[in-house]
């Protein structure tokens, strides 16, 4: 079911959710200019890398919807890589609500599979998750 509310200023708005490693981010798609900001931050002053930021657009891209959009993200934990991929899958979700055709498009590129790859937990008597402490042989 799509999360569609109109806000005050009659504007429909689009939401998803996404998660990448420790982060979680809520994405809010507003027609616009293409206006970006992470956490009250623009997207370019909240990101340091532009690689990064062509990550996040590319669900944007893909579905040719670049500059059309207002993107206003709420993310926390992980860092910023993990941010931008909660933000990149968030966008996704946002974008199957606004036209359910972009699935094959996305799906296909895979942008719609959330990254189940985690910090493995240390384990008692390592001295991380998987380093064994030093051999002594005498």
């Amino acid at each position: 079911m799509p999360v569609v509310k109109k806000n005050k200023s009659d504007q429909i708005e689009f939401k998803g959710l996404g998660r990448r490693k420790s982060s979680i981010a809520r994405v809010v798609l507003t027609s616009g200019t293409g206006k970006a900001t992470a956490n009250g931050v623009d997207f370019e002053k909240y990101f340091p890398s532009k690689i990064i930021l062509q990550d996040i657009n590319q669900p944007l891209a893909l579905t040719e919807n670049l500059g059309k959009f207002d993107i206003k993200a709420k993310t926390e934990g992980g860092g910023f890589t993990g941010q931008a991929g909660a933000i990149r899958l968030g966008i996704a979700r946002a974008l199957l609500q606004v036209n359910a055709e972009y699935k094959t498009i996305l799906k296909k590129q895979k942008m719609l599979t959330r990254d189940s790859r985690m910090k493995e937990r240390k384990k008692p008597w390592l001295d991380g998750a998987r380093k064994r402490p030093q051999f002594v042989k005498r």
